[in-house]
């Protein structure tokens, strides 16, 4: 006999036959139940597979739907939050704002340095502004082809000694680790201008970023090297040491000079190849070191060991190590610096011990202290 869909039925073990627990029509709840269910799913097939899959694809619609209204709704938030792309370009360009590029930046302050209408201090923030720009390879590279590179040469002879300090930085930022622009700056007539500034007499703001600017052109450059010692370099750089007001550039002129030594030093140290002994070749005509002990720069850097300050003395006596295989009997004869670096000695061992006390095994001033021993040993 058929029973009504949703009845409990269960097999009498006992019999064998199948019972099946009619609805509790006197309380009415499986009647109230049905009743709600047809309600809410309307008509349908009383058969239980059939209910299932409509109710499951029902559920599933309404999920979407909440999913859809969901997402809606993000999309919203996110549209009042941002603006699109084409809206943006519209405002800025009501804004005369354009993104512009490096290369169109640099045309416009070469441009307003270039400028006769423009005022003094509106070239010097040109240059401030480019020098910004030119440290990049590329950058520079560019501003060696829209012709800025030449103007800022021509800006070194300027007579406003602002202009040929600023000239100078600019000039020292493109040369840096860049051949391309080292070559097109010597052809230009830069070594000579730069030296002029050296040797007159200057700022000490101007002659810091005229020096600057000297060492990015010679530093692995060696054609700029001999140009510089048969312009008399060497010479100009000694007359710094002659001049008052000029102490902070000593240690920087020892330490060009150091890099320029260890420079080639280095290369002929190096594995051999086509290009490096073509590179070698080059470096043989530059005759540095000839010229330092000529020009007696072996004192000259020596008698920094008497300043003050560390750091100082940390790259004079790299220098004095680097120059003792080329100055050890002039090192002999000079009392001043035995006594010098008696005291040194003395002054970093108490320094070296109290890094010691403080758990520094391999600090600084022990680092002093072998440099100094070093020294001493080999004189």
């Amino acid at each position: 006999q058929a029973v009504p869909a949703g009845s409990h039925v269960r097999l009498n073990l006992q019999t064998g036959d199948r019972e099946a627990k009619l609805p509790d029509s006197e309380s009415g709840k499986s009647d109230m139940r049905e009743e709600r269910r047809r309600k809410r799913l309307g008509k349908v097939d009383v058969d239980t597979n059939s209910f299932m899959s409509q109710e499951l694809k029902k559920a599933l619609a309404k999920m979407k739907e909440s999913e859809k209204a969901e997402r809606k709704a993000h999309e919203e938030e996110v549209r009042k939050k941002f603006r699109p792309i084409e809206q943006l370009k519209e405002e800025f360009e009501k804004l005369n704002v354009k993104m512009e590029t490096d290369y169109e930046i640099m045309v416009k302050l070469i441009g307003k340095f270039n400028s006769s209408a423009s005022t003094l201090d509106e070239k010097v923030a040109a240059l401030y502004d480019l020098e910004y720009y030119v440290h990049q390879v590329d950058n520079a590279k560019d501003f060696l082809s829209m012709g800025g590179l030449q103007l800022v040469i021509d800006g070194l002879n300027s007579t406003e000694a602002v202009l040929k300090e600023h000239a100078a930085f600019v000039l020292g930022a493109a040369l840096s680790s860049n051949p391309k622009v080292q070559i097109e700056a010597i052809e230009g007539g830069a070594l000579q201008k730069l030296l002029v500034i050296l040797a007159t007499e200057q700022p000490l703001a101007v002659k810091k970023k005229a020096l600057f600017a000297l060492s990015s052109m010679l530093r692995h450059f060696p054609y700029a090297q001999q140009q510089f010692l048969k312009l008399g370099g060497l010479q100009v750089l000694r007359s710094l040491f002659r001049q008052k007001g000029m102490e902070t550039l000593y240690v920087r002129v020892v330490t060009l000079l150091y890099d320029l030594i260890m420079e080639k030093m280095l290369l002929e140290d190096s594995q051999h190849g086509d290009q490096m002994e073509e590179k070698i070749q080059q470096y043989q005509q530059v005759k540095l070191v000839p010229a330092v002990v000529e020009q007696d720069w072996c004192v000259v850097v020596s008698n920094l060991l008497a300043m003050p300050e560390h750091d100082t003395r940390e790259k004079v006596l790299k220098t004095v190590g680097v120059l003792m295989a080329f100055c050890k009997e002039r090192y002999r004869g000079d009392q001043a610096l035995g006594t010098t670096l008696s005291l040194l000695r003395s002054e970093y061992e108490e320094l070296a011990a109290e890094e010691q006390r403080e758990g520094d095994k391999d600090g600084y001033f022990k680092e002093l202290l072998g440099s100094v021993n070093t020294i001493i040993q080999e004189l």
